[in-house]
């Protein structure tokens, strides 16, 4: 299965791990949304868009990237960490894959390492995280794609 994985993770690399863990195991195209702006997608069978969680939702990056580059009726996944757990993470990236007849065929997310704003001051969130389980975790998601 030929992926692609289009990704935007700062701060802490949080969700680069994620990938990183992956992409270990597997032949994937990694591309950071943050350097690439526009790549062609169409030979990909397989679409992952992956971030860290900004105001609720993926980086701006990614779902421009999304919008501009996501071939129509292509599968894809999501993978995402956050410092505070919540549902309707992935609902602005799954509007733009809508918008391209794409089908989601999964997601994945877990808590990382959080410094934002007030968490600072306390050294942090979910320290120590994506940590080990997290990663054969999402192993165990992509191997179920």
């Amino acid at each position: 299965m030929k992926t692609a994985i289009v990704y935007y993770s700062k701060h802490h690399g949080n969700t680069k791990k994620l990938i990183d863990a992956l992409a270990a195991d597997h032949d994937i195209t990694v591309i950071d949304a943050s350097a690439v702006t526009t790549a062609d997608l169409s030979g990909y069978d397989l679409v992952g868009f992956a971030s860290g969680i900004y105001y609720s939702k993926f980086h701006k990056t990614v779902l421009e990237f999304a919008e501009k580059n996501l071939p129509q009726g292509k599968p894809v996944f999501f993978l995402y960490t956050y410092g505070a757990e919540k549902k309707g993470y992935t609902k602005a990236i799954a509007q733009v894959v809508a918008g391209h007849q794409a089908e989601i065929v999964g997601e994945f997310g877990c808590p990382g390492f959080n410094t934002f704003g007030p968490f600072k001051l306390i050294g942090g969130m979910a320290k120590g995280r994506p940590n080990r389980t997290d990663l054969e975790n999402v192993r165990r998601f992509y191997a179920g794609l």
